[in-house]
């Protein structure tokens, strides 16, 4: 099973995995939110805290060498806890996150409004449940093609899906409800991105606000909108599993209209990932 880092010497390690399609030298965006996502859950999601919100800021680019991840814990209340972490490699931070987690409690009473459309899975007989890594599906509104594996098949400019079983942060270590969050949900960028020329824009951030916490391997995103101007983007998602929605995520993103990744690219680099 791939992952995205090795432990060495009380560290990490980008692996090959970790490769980025805009540049083969950078960490890719889903392994920086993943591992920052970990190391808050493994340090600060004690004491019946759970986290609901998790932001990243990704203003430099990470590099493959040795990786440290120091965490803060900045607040720590009865009900709310607040906590951040570092991507630090040659004494450089390239990366930030931080965490809010909270205690649960009792629904208050009540009915409030819903959206009339809840995002659908692929069905069972498309994507049988895993119990191994697959490639990524994907799925617009108005292609002819459904869900399928090939980029390609959505070169349009319709609303753009996703469905995903995440590799893993560290290698031999099964994934978290909520890593596995993190990591699908910086899908939100190609999601929200993604037009029928490609990918122009790079996110610099996601944030992932979570009502509960995934169940099952695999993670759905679907756009809900991309607003842009000036070479500057925001895109909103809704992430889903089998039971309905249960988070959203945001993405402010920055034109990179000089490197823009056609879907035939995304091809190549969906197939060579896995």
């Amino acid at each position: 099973m791939p992952a995205y880092f090795d432990v060495v010497d009380g560290g990490f390690e980008p692996t090959a995995t970790a490769a980025s399609q805009w540049s083969s030298e950078q960490v890719v965006g889903p392994a920086l939110c993943g591992l920052m996502a970990r190391q808050l859950e493994l340090e600060h999601a004690t004491e019946g805290f759970v986290p609901v919100r998790l932001t990243v800021d990704m203003f430099s680019a990470a590099r493959f060498r040795r990786t440290a991840t120091p965490t803060l814990r900045v607040r720590d209340g009865n009900r709310i806890r607040v906590a951040d972490v570092t991507v630090v490699q040659d004494g450089t931070v390239a990366a930030r996150a931080s965490a809010v987690l909270l205690r649960p409690a009792e629904q208050p009473p009540g009915q409030l409004w819903r959206r009339d459309r809840e995002p659908q899975p692929p069905s069972p007989e498309v994507a049988p449940p895993w119990t191994e890594l697959r490639p990524p599906l994907f799925d617009s509104d108005g292609s002819a093609e459904g869900w399928s594996l090939r980029p390609t098949d959505h070169d349009n400019s319709s609303r753009k899906r996703t469905w995903q079983n995440p590799i893993r942060v560290v290698t031999g270590e099964e994934l978290s409800p909520f890593v596995r969050a993190a990591l699908v949900g910086e899908a939100t960028s190609m999601m929200t991105n993604w037009g029928d020329a490609g990918i122009g824009f790079i996110n610099t951030d996601m944030t992932l606000a979570l009502a509960r916490m995934p169940e099952g391997p695999e993670i759905g995103v679907e756009a809900d909108s991309h607003l842009s101007e000036h070479g500057i983007a925001v895109g909103v998602a809704t992430l889903f599993d089998r039971r309905g929605s249960f988070a959203s995520a945001m993405v402010t993103s920055v034109s990179n209209a000089g490197r823009q990744i056609s879907s035939a690219q995304l091809d190549i680099a969906v197939a060579a990932r896995f």
